[in-house]
């Protein structure tokens, strides 16, 4: 464990952000401005990801692709360049300069989202949508790395649960922005429109944060510059894979992923089709319920794992697996409900409790790894979630949807969405079992638990 440190040293302080914004506050004010900045950058990575399932209905109608087709399209095809690119990029983030890496990434995705909205055929989307899950490759590792030298051991899963915030963001203004736009104009305006903000937001980040040391804020002795000590890249990759607590939170987190990419991407579609449910009520009602509910759960479970794991690291196990058993009856409650306006109330809770995981799992990994390494450590834990979740996820459900179709046209989706189920208590027992792990870790260091 790093050790926790009340205030930046001066070199870490001076180095903390650039820009007048950033030079007229202290230290705290300009993290906040850095968290907030790379936070409103991960909206934009999660809205762009999620316009395609969002506008699902019109882009099918439109493109005349199947559900098998759409999972693919916005699981496995995405989730293989999303998540194998993203270690090289985390391997170049840990030895470069992260902000300039994360900027790039930023103008390559907005670019490619562009590129979705000018589409005419499924292969020229499908080519689309893998740009921008390589762009998207370089958003999120470098992130994770940046706050952590931003904010001391002790904030980090607060700040973490602050900016894993952006998805649920990202999500409700793809519905309400995205839904809006395609029921007034056209699905293509959604993606043209947007792609376009990402561009400019890719040079705001380059004029607004500036790299900070590594490893400024856990000790003298664990900062390192860019220059004097880099992940090497088997090692680090061996250190992860071997180590069961690291492996088995990446496990339950890609368990978890496993159902919630599967239901977010398919929600919208489901609603409309089988809810009864009309595009403009998706812009408002449930783009109300993903912002409201998941940003409330990422922030409660970054404040939850912060206070628990004052006494013990099992609680980065047990938070997660409590909130899926409470989230499993509801989201049943949610496939079962015979209109729309019953099944949102269920689905509440679910969207709440799903994402109990994201938090914890993040401050916990850049927790237990050295300064150095914690862009490729961040590269590896959402390579091992997304390709479980993002990758199989959607793909599964949408092909599930299709083999109950002929038979069961009207709800077919309503059945697939009914073999999630048993997911969510394979993702509890990975986390009981990593909560056992721990313990065993613990005792092995002759730490407490």
């Amino acid at each position: 464990m790093t050790t926790t440190t009340e205030s930046p040293s001066p070199q870490t302080a001076s180095s903390f952000a650039s820009g007048p914004a950033a030079k007229a506050a202290g230290p705290d004010a300009r993290a906040r401005l850095v968290l907030g900045v790379l936070c409103f950058v991960y909206v934009l990575n999660f809205l762009d990801r999620q316009l395609l399932s969002i506008l699902a209905k019109p882009i099918q109608d439109d493109l005349h692709i199947t559900d098998g087709q759409l999972g693919l399209i916005t699981g496995l095809y995405f989730a293989l360049f999303y998540t194998l690119i993203a270690l090289p990029v985390g391997w170049l983030a840990d030895r470069t300069n992260r902000v300039k890496v994360l900027s790039f990434a930023c103008f390559l995705w907005s670019a490619a989202t562009v590129a979705c909205g000018l589409a005419r055929t499924y292969p020229q989307l499908v080519a689309a949508r893998m740009t921008v899950g390589v762009g998207e490759a370089g958003g999120v590792p470098p992130s994770y790395a940046i706050i952590s030298d931003y904010f001391p051991s002790g904030r980090r899963g607060r700040a973490l649960g602050i900016y894993n915030m952006g998805p649920p963001i990202g999500m409700a203004l793809g519905v309400a922005f995205g839904a809006s736009i395609a029921d007034a104009y056209s699905w293509r305006d959604a993606f043209v429109s947007v792609g376009v903000i990402g561009i400019v937001t890719a040079l705001i980040v380059l004029l607004v944060v500036k790299e900070p040391v590594r490893g400024g804020l856990d000790g003298g002795s664990a900062s390192v510059d860019a220059g004097s000590a880099s992940a090497k890249f088997w090692p680090t990759c061996k250190m992860f894979f071997t180590r069961p607590t690291l492996l088995l939170i990446a496990l339950g987190g890609g368990a978890t992923q496993f159902v919630t990419y599967a239901i977010v991407n398919f929600t919208t579609l489901f609603l409309m089709r089988e809810k009864g449910m009309a595009l403009s009520e998706v812009a408002v009602y449930y783009a109300l319920l993903v912002g409201v509910c998941v940003s409330a759960g990422m922030y409660a479970s970054g404040r939850l794992v912060d206070w628990l794991s004052k006494w013990s690291k099992t609680a980065y196990a047990y938070v997660p697996a409590a909130a899926l058993v409470i989230a499993a009856p509801f989201f049943a409650g949610f496939v079962w409900a015979p209109d729309w306006p019953l099944a949102m109330a269920f689905l509440a809770v679910p969207t709440f409790f799903n994402y109990f995981y994201l938090s914890p799992a993040v401050a916990f990994v850049q927790e237990e790894v050295s300064p150095h390494q914690r862009v490729l450590s961040g590269a590896l834990l959402l390579l091992v979630m997304n390709l479980i979740g993002l990758g199989f996820g959607p793909t599964y459900l949408g092909f599930v949807s299709d083999f109950f179709r002929p038979a069961h046209p009207e709800n077919s989706l309503q059945l697939a969405f009914y073999t999630l189920i048993p997911f969510y208590f394979l993702a509890v027992a990975i986390f009981l079992l990593l909560a056992r792990a721990m313990r065993r870790e613990a005792v092995k260091s002759g730490e407490g638990v």
